[in-house]
């Protein structure tokens, strides 16, 4: 990674796991369970997709990185940095979260699911920091955005984690959002 992109993909990570940990604090049981409609996420369930996805996209890049480079596709990925770097923002666009991210209560225990969030985006910031492969050269498919490389899935985590920061802002700002 160029010290720039590292830069990038640290401060993305460092500033959406910031937000929803300022998000979920101090939320009541009532609140973290809390439904806007019976086929929405409460944010308990955000949290643990945003847990469960970033175990299985970090794991998607370790098994990337150890194949072959494809350095042929960078010119073409390369074109894809803005609907990387807009994911977030981009929330009118839906995706259907893959079975093996999809909520199921693994934990039962809001301190233990906010300090999973937090070991688990430990490790993707201490692969991020060290990390000399080259990502930019080993690729594997987004489920709307064809190929990215394993740089950009980087970026993707952090404006994944912002997309559902913005996604619990509007779950607690529904009118039948229980007060604390």
């Amino acid at each position: 990674m160029e010290v720039e992109e590292r830069r990038l993909v640290l401060e993305q990570l460092a500033s959406s796991e910031a937000r929803l940990q300022e998000l979920v604090d101090g939320l009541t049981e009532e609140q973290w369970k809390f439904r806007e409609r019976p086929d929405r996420w409460s944010i308990a369930e955000i949290i643990e997709h945003c847990i469960l996805f970033e175990e299985f996209i970090r794991g998607a890049i370790a098994k990337t990185l150890a194949g072959v480079a494809e350095p042929e596709k960078m010119a073409e990925v390369g074109k894809k940095e803005p609907l990387v770097l807009g994911l977030a923002e981009a929330r009118a666009i839906k995706f259907s979260a893959r079975e093996a991210v999809r909520p199921v209560g693994r934990w039962t225990d809001r301190s233990e699911l906010v300090a999973e969030l937090r070991r688990v985006r430990a490790r993707t910031v201490d692969f991020a920091a060290k990390s000399d492969a080259s990502l930019r050269e080993h690729f594997f498919p987004h489920i709307a955005f064809g190929d990215l490389d394993c740089y950009q899935w980087l970026v993707v985590l952090g404006q994944h984690a912002k997309r559902h920061a913005l996604q619990i802002e509007e779950v607690k700002a529904d009118a039948m959002f229980p007060s604390s």
